[in-house]
């Protein structure tokens, strides 16, 4: 056996004995120990380590699209606010009128805002089932309908980094509009239930990071074995020498639109678990992810999931309890 491959298989297993221990022990200790016990962990805590998780995820997705494919997006942060947006209207759905305004149709800001219905794309977002759907299509159609167009006409480089820029940036203005329908800046606030259940609660955080934790064991799986077939082994030639595999006969617009569709999606779940566990989704969720990942290592698949920045930021700008 080749020695890197050997050291890279060792990394791998620690990595995913790291997630496995988090992702179950956390949960347990938060749960069946007393809060003056030394092996308790408080609900800050759990939750906070639910959002590092998350961002591991999008990272995972950024390095999918960017370390192995070499197309540097800087708008995954985009789909990680639309996955995080869809969640958020199916936990506005469940308020009904335990809001402000006690309207069991329309959610407090809309009543603010003199809204008299709902608007068509909210409709089917009181069922999680839908709302999950959502999660992964709207992401993932936004990608392919500008990955189509993009790839099509090979726009590669810097000018695609500049347009995904631009994507993201036009997302967010129209997100702060209070016409759009989603909030506007305050974005979506004040949830109750997730699934009948009080998300406020110790037990909802718990099985919010035990389900974050097994999302991002089972992303991380499934994209190490996309790596090693002859996809993976297609697309990072792509990015090695593009030229070489277009003259060789293969659809390289394809490849690359099908890596960035997948890597959208997995950002838009990664935004969907983060906004439970935040208690809210507002615009400035669509500014996250490139760089902290470039800083963490291109190509990275262990780094992009433990960077360092997206940690920091997130416990530095968490309300820490008294």
């Amino acid at each position: 056996m080749n020695i890197s491959n050997l050291t890279q298989d060792k990394t791998y297993t620690t990595v995913l004995t790291t997630l496995a221990s988090v992702t179950l022990l956390i949960p347990l200790c938060n749960l069946i120990f007393p809060e003056d016990s030394a092996l308790h962990f408080s609900a800050y805590s759990v939750s906070l380590i639910g959002k590092y998780l998350t961002f591991a995820l999008l990272g995972l997705s950024l390095d999918m699209v960017w370390g192995y494919a070499g197309i540097l997006v800087l708008g995954q942060g985009a789909f990680f606010a639309l996955g995080g947006y869809a969640m958020g209207m199916y936990l506005m759905r469940q308020i009904g009128t335990r809001g402000v305004y006690g309207n069991a149709e329309l959610p407090d800001f809309m009543v603010f805002l003199n809204w008299t219905e709902l608007p068509w794309y909210w409709l089917g977002f009181e069922n999680f089932g839908f709302a999950m759907l959502m999660v992964l299509l709207a992401p993932g159609l936004l990608a392919f309908v500008f990955g189509w167009l993009a790839f099509r006409s090979r726009v590669t480089g810097v000018y695609l980094s500049i347009i995904t820029q631009a994507l993201t940036y036009a997302l967010l203005l129209a997100f702060f509009r209070n016409e759009m329908g989603f909030g506007g800046n305050n974005g979506l606030t004040d949830f109750k239930d997730i699934l009948g259940f009080n998300i406020q609660s110790e037990a909802v955080r718990s099985v919010l990071l035990l389900m974050t934790g097994l999302s991002l064991i089972g992303a991380l799986l499934l994209c190490r074995w996309i790596v090693n077939s002859k996809l993976g082994r297609v697309v990072t030639a792509i990015r090695d020498q593009e030229s070489r595999v277009r003259f060789l006969g293969y659809r390289v617009e394809l490849f690359k639109l099908w890596v960035f569709v997948f890597a959208a999606m997995l950002a838009g779940l990664a935004g969907a678990l983060y906004v439970p566990q935040v208690a809210s989704s507002t615009p400035a969720n669509s500014r996250r992810s490139t760089p902290w990942k470039s800083s963490s290592g291109w190509r990275s698949a262990v780094a992009a999931r433990f960077t360092g920045p997206s940690s920091a930021l997130c416990w530095s700008t968490t309300p820490k309890p008294c």
